[in-house]
Formats: C-alpha cells, structure tokens, sequence
C-alpha cells in the first residue's frame, strides 16, 4: 500500500444527542472535539440519533394506519375505472 492516502483508523467515541450515550469504537471519520473515556483522551463525534434514541429500538414506534389511509383516498379522489 502507498503511504500518505489512507485516512487514519483509530479509536473514537460516537455520543448520542438525544440520549446522552457513547460509544466507543474504531472509525476514520475526522473530529474536532475530545472527550476524557477510561483515563484516555480520545476524538469525540457526536450523532443526532443512536440505537439508544430511535423511535425503532427503543419501542417508540408509532403505526401508521395505511389501510385506513388508503380509504380516505378512494373516498376523496375515487377509484380508477379503465
């Protein structure tokens, strides 16, 4: 491999916005912050949304009522006779 192009791969902690969590992980992704993890000092990332935050993992989820939705399509526009 040729020196110099490869991005450095290296520990980092990802912090979730929403719910406070980290995670401590090895990523090329650049970071300006730091963080004090374990006696060590490493690159932080923060992240808008994580596992701990998403409506999906955390059971969160609404349902959307798509049969429901669909009728009050027909009822509003009709349906297509060809």
């Amino acid at each position: 491999m040729r020196n110099g192009i490869h991005p450095e791969y290296r520990t980092v902690v990802f912090r979730d916005g929403a719910s406070g969590a980290t995670y401590r992980t090895r990523s090329t992704v650049a970071a300006s912050r730091t963080i004090e993890l374990d006696g060590e000092t490493l690159p932080l990332v923060p992240v808008e949304i994580s596992a701990a935050s998403h409506p999906f993992w955390t059971g969160n989820q609404r349902v959307m009522d798509t049969a429901g939705r669909v009728e009050r399509f027909h009822q509003r526009y009709g349906t297509r006779t060809r």
